[in-house]
């Protein structure tokens, strides 16, 4: 089985900085993709960030130039740190990985709050 865990999440005032992390584990052979995802209240799932296998990236206009989205493959681990916090930021935040065992499969996590305080 595998698992994905996020940490990180908290209140914060508009304008700080928070770091998510997200541990994979579990039996598998490569984690492909790693995306970190949003809700916020009465609205849809929304990709925030996206980082492949080799390091590529990619963001929501919405947050460039705020967050940066890393992953660390030796420990199956992905980070988001966010800067310059927002009120709209507001949300649940969902960590999502493609990961490679028999098939490639797509997981999630079980989401961590992240709320910012004007």
């Amino acid at each position: 089985q595998v698992q994905l865990v996020e940490s990180g999440g908290g209140l914060v005032q508009a304008g700080g900085s928070l770091r998510l992390s997200c541990q994979a584990s579990g039996t598998f052979t490569r984690i492909n993709a790693m995306r970190w995802y949003r809700q916020a209240p009465g609205r849809q799932r929304d990709l925030v960030a996206t980082i492949s296998s080799s390091g590529d990236t990619a963001y929501a206009d919405s947050v460039k130039g705020r967050f940066t989205i890393s992953r660390d493959n030796d420990k199956n681990m992905v980070f988001l740190q966010m800067n310059s916090l927002k009120p709209d930021d507001t949300a649940v935040y969902y960590c999502n990985a493609v990961i490679l065992r028999d098939q490639r499969i797509q997981y999630w996590g079980q989401g961590t709050q992240v709320t910012v305080s004007s």
